[in-house]
């Protein structure tokens, strides 16, 4: 569902990473590695946010490269700090990845949105929100419709432990039947999810030999 090949990524002559490749199915991974080590720019270029220098990326079995809408059409995305729509309220958000998706805010999304304790929260904007609640609306939405991938990069930061465990209850019940490709320190969350832990050496990039 998700794999990508010989990605490379440097900012002028430092290589944040190269070479990287890896291929999931269902279930979870977890990408723990060292700050600064360059798991927001990896998550971005596999959202397809960011350009990787060199490489490609699938998703759902649709190259980013050659396919980009049908690709993005097979992601959920939960960005670190989920701002992309600072003036959109989470109401229409919602609406628009339905929309997006060609499906419906249906009862699992709102139980979802319950369950993160969301209902006085949907009609304000996002810039009106905390980075906890603007995360909780964008973990929300990966519900809607069938996306064959979640990326997610830090996705409880700002959340309390009742809402973390929401995440973890969500995250393995998305892994079910999907790949959930996500950067967190947060040992209870993988454990929660059953998430397999992989570092950027497992994904064949060695810092130490730039």
């Amino acid at each position: 569902m998700l794999r990508f090949d010989n990605l490379s990524k440097r900012f002028g002559d430092h290589v944040i990473f190269k070479g990287l490749h890896y291929a999931a199915g269902a279930g979870c991974v977890v990408l723990s590695d060292e700050n600064g080590s360059g798991k927001s720019t990896l998550l971005g270029i596999l959202a397809g946010a960011l350009q990787a220098d060199e490489g490609e990326v699938w998703l759902g079995g649709h190259s980013l490269r050659s396919a980009p809408l049908l690709a993005k059409s097979a992601l959920a995305y939960v960005p670190d700090d989920c701002l992309e729509f600072p003036t959109q309220t989470g109401r229409a958000f919602l609406e628009q990845v339905a929309s997006s998706r060609r499906a419906h805010v249906d009862a699992a999304t709102l139980d979802l949105a319950d369950r993160f304790g969301l209902a006085e929260h949907l009609d304000k904007r996002f810039e009106q929100m905390s980075l906890g609640t603007r995360k909780k609306i964008f973990l929300t939405a990966t519900l809607i419709g069938d996306p064959a991938v979640v990326i997610a990069d830090e996705p409880v930061n700002g959340l309390d432990a009742p809402a973390r465990a929401v995440v973890g209850d969500l995250f393995k019940t998305l892994g079910a039947g999907r790949t959930v490709f996500y950067a967190s320190y947060d040992q209870k969350l993988a454990q929660a999810c059953e998430a397999r832990v992989v570092s950027f050496s497992d994904l064949g990039f060695n810092s130490s030999a730039v």
